[in-house]
């Protein structure tokens, strides 16, 4: 599922693939931009916003993307077959003489003028991997709706860009708290201590090919990155190795407490969490 690591990556492998080259095609499969040519211009960069994807192209342009649930960008070689999925669900080709870069299954594509990125992304709160990334901000925004439950604001993209519904159930796992708790009914000092650690975990899994938030991921910084913070409370250690705590793991035991994982669908959504260890509202 995309969110702030992945988006990061493919913005990476996008950007290793076009900045600095000419397009020698390019194909725009939404109605809106279906004639707008970018054919002889080159691609000055890619960078991540949150869970938006800038494509700065000479002339002033950007192509916007967003991924949502399950839109992907993949790099092919020249002669390679394309294998991201059937003809029809291709909304962008872009072309250089070293590789083809194509975008599958986005439901948000669109080209405006890099001046008015704003338009797209100016809405969003400080970037968990960006840097403007800014905890006391996201805390002062998380705490501007003290009743919204903590799972909501946690995906609220204007508290904080980057985080999906993977990150949300595993955050709430680690706070003890479960996703239906109101922002304001946190215990003291947990909020703080969550926006420290998303921004943690991301971090951790900006350049892993799969994605990790058990103990051991948290123990692990990478080079140079300060220690994570202790959890709100001693935890015990793990008994297996698994990459995640909660998130897919319905019905299965809990590695901190045994209890059966639960999980309801919520507009379109899956929320996982243990009835055990953490505490607060159920639906």
């Amino acid at each position: 599922m995309p969110e702030g690591d992945t988006v990061l990556q493919t913005a990476a492998r996008l950007h290793a693939a076009l900045a600095g080259r000419v397009l020698t095609h390019a194909d725009l499969r939404v109605p809106r931009f279906a004639t707008s040519d970018l054919s002889g211009r080159t691609v000055l960069g890619v960078t991540a916003r949150g869970k938006h994807l800038l494509t700065r192209v000479e002339g002033g342009l950007t192509l916007h993307s967003h991924l949502r649930m399950d839109g992907a960008w993949r790099v092919y070689a020249p002669g390679e077959r394309w294998r991201g999925g059937p003809g029809h669900q291709i909304r962008a080709v872009l072309t250089n003489a070293d590789h083809t870069a194509v975008g599958y299954r986005l439901p948000v594509l669109e080209l405006l003028r890099t001046s008015e990125e704003s338009k797209a992304v100016g809405h969003l709160g400080p970037d968990l991997l960006g840097p403007d990334w800014d905890p006391a901000l996201a805390v002062d925004r998380l705490l501007a709706a003290p009743d919204h439950p903590i799972g909501e604001a946690l995906l609220d993209q204007r508290n904080l860009a980057g985080i999906g519904n993977v990150y949300k159930c595993e955050l709430c796992f680690l706070a003890r708290v479960t996703p239906w708790l109101p922002v304001g009914a946190l215990p003291d000092g947990v909020l703080p201590r969550l926006v420290t650690l998303a921004h943690r975990l991301l971090d951790a899994n900006r350049d892993r090919p799969t994605r990790t938030t058990t103990i051991r991921a948290e123990r692990r910084p990478r080079t140079g990155a300060p220690a994570p913070a202790p959890p709100q409370r001693p935890l015990p250690p793990l008994r297996v190795q698994e990459p995640l705590y909660v998130y897919g793991r319905v019905r299965r035991p809990c590695l901190r407490c045994g209890t059966p994982i639960r999980k309801v669908d919520e507009a379109d959504r899956p929320t996982y969490w243990c009835p055990g260890c953490q505490s607060g509202p159920m639906p």
